[in-house]
């Protein structure tokens, strides 16, 4: 971490963009220093992405310092690396509140401030979105600038391609800083290529540069035949000496790759960018986690961390000891099963670590990819591997499974390949808030023909259903919640559940409750209190989505009452299943009440605090359970 600064505080005298204006580059340089500190400061309480938001210091400042947001535009693509962004934008004060319940958000929100143009959470979508909206300036006849700043990882998707194609085919003015914290280039050729780079898109250069083709282009008869030449000849000297070629092909004038943590080649770089016309990519070098050594040295543990200490980096120390996370169960269930079962073939998008395959890829790494952010492929490549006998296992987080919805269709379920789904972060998230709550996937999976979805009420459950899931012919989809296991005993041996079939886990008289995942063992807990009451409550752990059972009717009918819980909007949700059976059934009398997330994005927050919101937890039940009898 960097050293304390005894100057006065400069940050505190920052309230908006506009106070960077006039700062000396010593004065800039503090400034990075004191946003380090705070960012570094703030997430060792809240938590938060750390190591992208320490990584895009210097490159927050310079874009600030060039432009003039929030009529210029920036759109940060993903937004996690945007801390430093906020702390100029006028969100000193309510920093201390990130990603805290009623705080600011952990992303760029334009609810939260003018200065976020755009609402992200997900990746690879910032090229898009600023063609999208230059192409709305160019149409209102404005010539503000859009800059869309996104991280060599989001290059990985396609779609940040689909939108790099469209834009140097339509030319609109727009600006792209890829923020490359991963790419090796000498430090030789780097320096070198930077200072060419420059020199050449300099303004003094684009003049003189289109004085030099006017007048090529007025000599008869050859003046066209030589300026394609000297075109040719430039394009060819730039690529030849920098990375650029690949951008150079999507029409786009590049500008790099610049020393990411240099504000003053920053900034030169952006003024440069600003008055060229058409599409132009400035390519910076930058290191995730700068000036924390932790992050520096971990940037993958650190891009998204719990509170820590910041001499050690390591969580508080008073923690006791928690149980396993289901991450963690999931991933050495991987690594078990596949030393007995040479078929299982594991995947993920980008998140080998957040997945809990870090193991698995160490192990067995001919039967282990990461595909990088690119879910879509991941889904079809797992398809073409089941073809050819194979078990895949797509591992992504619930949230990000949503960006494959066609291909988990099309070529999956169409023709109904043994492809497992495994969904990290099922159900209520936290603090990340509603880009990555995963309050959707029963919904849209349960509607997918020869798909059969799963949810454990327990860690030792996910593996016996991993296991029950790699025997199955046809897809599986496998959810299970952010966090910390309940901390039961693990069965030596593996057990097949059969599909569809629910698990009685209380007798009872008065009402049945119907629990399925993460609300299994809250179910428990109220049925136990409303027993003190002289109350006789049943709970079934229903294990399955889709297929249901039909002998849950004979469960339930005894009480004529049901209570359905589970983590997921009741739209279209599990409720909704067991309402459809009973129609399809043709029972009647029996009274039916549904508990989930409600028809809205649910907001930041610990993931304790919006289940009692949202009555999700035993108290809830138990409210509802009463009004039910």
């Amino acid at each position: 971490m960097n050293t304390p600064d005894t100057r006065e505080s400069l940050l505190d005298k920052i309230n908006s963009p506009a106070d960077l204006k006039g700062l000396s580059l010593e004065r800039l340089q503090q400034l990075a220093k004191e946003l380090r500190r705070k960012i570094i400061e703030t997430t060792s309480k809240t938590g938060g992405h750390l190591a992208p938001s320490l990584g895009t210091v210097e490159l927050t400042i310079a874009l600030h310092f060039v432009f003039d947001a929030p009529k210029d535009k920036i759109i940060w693509d993903v937004g996690h690396q945007a801390y430093a962004h906020k702390l100029i934008t006028g969100r000193r004060d309510r920093f201390h509140t990130l990603r805290t319940y009623g705080g600011i958000s952990g992303f760029p929100k334009r609810s939260e401030s003018p200065y976020d143009a755009f609402d992200t959470g997900h990746s690879s979508t910032s090229i898009s979105a600023g063609l999208g909206i230059s192409t709305a300036k160019c149409l209102k006849g404005e010539n503000s600038k859009v800059i869309a700043v996104i991280g060599d990882g989001s290059m990985t998707a396609g779609m940040a391609f689909e939108g790099l194609n469209q834009a140097g085919e339509t030319e609109k003015n727009l600006i792209v800083v890829l923020n490359d914290n991963a790419m090796s280039i000498a430090p030789n050729v780097g320096a070198f290529s930077s200072f060419i780079s420059r020199k050449m898109t300099g303004k003094r250069f684009v003049n003189l540069k289109k004085d030099l083709e006017n007048f090529i282009k007025s000599l008869p008869g050859v003046g066209e035949n030589i300026l394609k030449f000297v075109r040719k000849s430039e394009d060819s000297f730039i690529t030849f000496f920098t990375p650029g070629m690949m951008f150079e092909a999507f029409k786009f004038k590049y500008i790099g790759p610049i020393q990411g943590h240099r504000i003053d080649l920053l900034i030169e770089a952006f003024t440069n960018a600003a008055h060229l016309e058409g599409p132009v990519l400035v390519h910076a070098l930058t290191v995730k986690g700068k000036g924390y050594e932790f992050a520096e040295k971990d940037p993958a543990h650190y891009h998204g961390v719990g509170s820590f200490e910041i001499p050690t980096g390591s969580p508080p120390k008073d923690r006791p000891k928690p149980p396993p996370s289901y991450t963690g169960v999931f991933g050495s269930t991987m690594v078990d099963l596949a030393r007995k079962d040479d078929r299982l073939f594991a995947i993920t998008a980008a998140m080998p670590e957040g997945t809990g395959l870090a193991e698995f890829s160490e192990s067995f790494p001919e039967r282990f990819l990461d595909v990088g952010i690119a879910e879509q492929h991941a889904v079809t490549f797992a398809a073409g591997l089941a073809t050819e006998g194979f078990r895949p296992v797509v591992t992504i987080y619930s949230t990000f499974l949503q960006r494959a919805f066609d291909q988990i269709i099309h070529d999956v379920c169409l023709p109904n390949l043994p492809v497992v789904f495994a969904l990290d972060r099922g159900g209520i998230v936290g603090e990340d808030g509603p880009t990555h709550h995963g309050n959707f996937d029963m919904t849209y999976l349960r509607s997918l023909p020869n798909m059969t979805v799963m949810a454990p009420k327990d860690e030792n459950e996910l593996r016996h259903m991993l296991y029950t899931a790699l025997q199955h012919d046809g897809p599986v989809a496998i959810r299970y919640p952010r966090g910390r296991g309940i901390g039961v005993p693990m069965d030596k041996e593996y057990k097949t559940i059969p599909i569809g079939k629910p698990e009685i886990l209380r007798e009872g008289n008065d009402l049945q409750i119907l629990a399925i995942g993460s609300m299994v063992y809250p179910s428990l807990n109220a049925a136990a209190a409303l027993e003190k009451e002289g109350l006789s409550v049943g709970v079934v752990n229903c294990r399955f989505v889709k297929p249901l059972d039909k002998g849950l009717v004979g469960i339930v009918s005894s009480s004529g009452r049901v209570l359905v819980v589970e983590e997921n909007i009741r739209q279209g949700g599990f409720g909704g299943a067991i309402l459809e059976l009973f129609n399809d059934l043709g029972l009647k009398n029996m009274s039916v009440k549904r508990m989930g997330l409600p028809d809205k994005f649910v907001e930041h927050g610990p993931q304790d605090f919006l289940r009692k919101k949202y009555g999700l937890d035993s108290a809830g039940i138990i409210r509802e359970a009463r009004d039910l009898l």
